[in-house]
């Protein structure tokens, strides 16, 4: 098992639940815990009653254990790998951390050129500009040239997030009635009249029907009373798929079929965690398979736990997923470039290196991962502010405790795993009643045997972290977040649409050949490309537009466009293999360079920048 689940297992609650890692897996209203789960052949007769197995596909599984039961989570032969969950969180930056930018010359709403505006709404785009010279070229469906209709009919979107405001006009047919193929909410709670999903334990499931005779009530949300609240759904789900609204707003795929899944949220931290991810996916590719359709799946968080190399149980997830029917995953590569959260660094044999973590006030907890490669001996000496320290020796594969001035520190060196040669050393900071010890922390390298040297560390995503609490020589390259990592998706980066420019709060790669990547798996190069980032107009909860920042509004114009492509190739008939691998590769092929950046693939941007067009043409 990975190191923080053998700590959660091993800590008492009091502990567990002051960490933002080690209680990831619990649900204080059924007072259970939850752990992903690789197994093979049948668990049924191996689990103590009380212990229930949700199995998703290809092996992978969820156990659901009471927490009374904890301790008896039975070693099997047969589960060959386990580890927590992890929360995940939105890649949405706040007007405080974006950068503000001026509008176009002709006052569009999101910048976009004039030049970019045709690209994009030629071939399905979205079609944000305002000025009458262009704004004809929404009132009828997306096309690329004549003979060529694309607007996403018949392929299913789905889009996996906070939700949506189902009344929009953005979500209807000309007729008024619903583009939502089916809604599952899994915050709600149990309905008979609307039950989860065929092998599901959680939430509603509401089809057309259902969301059709909602808005024909005065008040839907009466019978239908699935929300929005944050808005992120919604306006995700606006720049993949929105209907063409007033002759003045379109998304990539206006005619798309849509899926939707609001993601559970359990306890009291608000955020759904990797369980909820890894059910709506195998909901989402049954679904599709049932209806025979082509699926483009958005993905638009994320989180930094885990060695970034695609090896975790949640990333070969869905690298399976990717091979289920006929699809494509499109991912934020999350916000965490300038974030502060990344070290890297080389030691050699004889030197020994310290690394600086300033921690703000009012820090509740912190986590701090060390990745190595396991062939490298040495010793690590986490300093506390006032100078007090513990050792922790990594080739001891044992939990180390100490209380340093206010805050309790847990250490535990895991192995390599079934699936990556790396080596984790994982760090929880608690407080022993309130905050941990403010000011600058020191991990002290000391090297014994070194025959690679690399090493890499990550914090908490940027969001968790008070302002100041960050490495004082932070990286920018690999910062993405997972699941962007995962090998068979299309991890998507952002720019700004006006000047071409790079997002540099996207999550970056590396500039070199990542020692921690198979180098021979070249369809693994993270990024694969970029797409407009940056004050994108989307709808928003309520019927008004807004504008968003973050590499979660990067991503569904890769998603839209992956859907013209499905239908275009599959739907059409010009390529009935055009998903998967194969539609990246196209797009990574069509990729336009951006300004400034000269050498592709690029730790920034990947191939470069989005472009249908050039991915209809090379298709021709």
């Amino acid at each position: 098992m990975e190191a923080a689940l053998w700590l959660a297992l091993s800590e008492p609650e009091s502990f567990r639940e002051r960490s933002d890692i080690l209680d990831a897996g619990y649900d204080e209203r059924q007072d259970s815990w939850e752990i992903i789960i690789k197994y093979n052949g049948d668990l049924g007769g191996m689990l103590p009653e009380g212990i229930t197995l949700e199995p998703l596909i290809a092996g992978y599984g969820i156990l659901t254990v009471p927490t009374a039961l904890l301790e008896n989570v039975p070693p099997s032969p047969q589960i060959e790998y386990a580890e927590l969950p992890k929360r995940l969180y939105f890649e949405q930056e706040f007007p405080e951390k974006a950068a503000t930018w001026l509008p176009g010359e002709n006052g569009d709403a999101t910048g976009f050129s004039g030049e970019d505006f045709v690209e994009l709404s030629d071939v399905g785009g979205s079609a944000r500009e305002s000025s009458q010279e262009t704004s004809d070229l929404v009132e009828r469906p997306v096309h690329w040239q004549e003979g060529i209709l694309l607007s996403g009919k018949g392929v299913l979107v789905a889009v996996i997030d906070s939700g949506i405001d189902y009344s929009l006009p953005n979500f209807r047919h000309p007729d008024g009635s619903t583009r939502i193929a089916a809604l599952w909410d899994q915050t709600l709670s149990n309905d008979p009249a609307n039950p989860p999903p065929d092998g599901f334990h959680q939430g509603r499931l509401f089809t057309s029907e259902d969301i059709n005779d909602a808005l024909e009530r005065a008040f839907p949300t009466e019978v239908l009373p699935s929300l929005d609240t944050s808005g992120h759904g919604t306006a995700v789900a606006g720049i993949a798929a929105s209907s063409v609204v007033d002759g003045a707003y379109a998304g990539m795929a206006p005619e798309s079929d849509l899926l939707i899944v609001r993601l559970g949220n359990p306890g009291d931290k608000g955020f759904p965690r990797t369980t909820e991810l890894m059910r709506a996916l195998t909901f989402a590719a049954r679904y599709a398979l049932e209806r025979n359709q082509p699926l483009a799946v958005n993905l638009s968080f994320g989180n930094s736990y885990g060695s970034h190399n695609g090896t975790s149980l949640l990333e070969r997830f869905i690298d399976n997923i990717a091979e289920i029917g006929r699809n494509v995953i499109c991912v934020g590569t999350g916000n965490e470039g300038l974030s502060g959260g990344r070290f890297s660094g080389y030691i050699a044999e004889g030197r020994t290196m310290e690394v600086e973590i300033g921690v703000a006030p009012y820090e509740a907890n912190l986590n701090i991962q060390f990745w190595k490669n396991f062939v490298d001996d040495y010793t690590l000496r986490l300093i506390a502010p006032d100078g007090e320290s513990v050792i922790l020796d990594p080739a001891q594969y044992q939990k180390t405790s100490a209380t340093l001035g206010n805050t309790r520190v847990l250490a535990y060196a895991g192995q390599p795993t079934p699936y990556s040669t790396n080596q984790e050393i994982y760090f929880d900071l608690l407080p022993e009643k309130f905050y941990i010890e403010e000011g600058i922390w020191r991990l002290r390298i000391e090297p014994v045997n070194i025959r690679n040297g690399f090493f890499y560390m990550y914090l908490p995503v940027d969001s968790t972290r008070n302002q100041g609490t960050r490495f004082y020589n932070p990286s920018q390259e690999m910062t993405l977040t997972i699941p962007s990592t995962s090998a068979r998706t299309i991890a998507v980066s952002a720019y700004h649409p006006l000047t071409d420019v790079f997002a540099d709060f996207s999550g970056q790669g590396s500039a070199q050949d990542d020692y921690f990547q198979e180098k021979s798996n070249l369809g693994a190069i993270r990024p694969t490309l970029a797409a407009p980032g940056v004050d994108i107009l989307a709808p928003a909860p309520g019927g008004s537009y807004a504008s968003f920042t973050g590499t979660s509004f990067a991503a569904p114009f890769v998603t839209g466009a992956a859907a013209l492509l499905m239908e275009w190739g599959i739907l059409q008939g010009h390529d009935y293999f055009l998903y998967g691998e194969k539609l990246k590769a196209e797009l990574m092929k069509a990729a336009v360079p951006l300004p400034g950046i000269e050498k592709y693939p690029s730790e920034k941007v990947g191939y470069g920048r989005l472009s249908l067009k050039g991915a209809l043409e090379g298709g021709k």
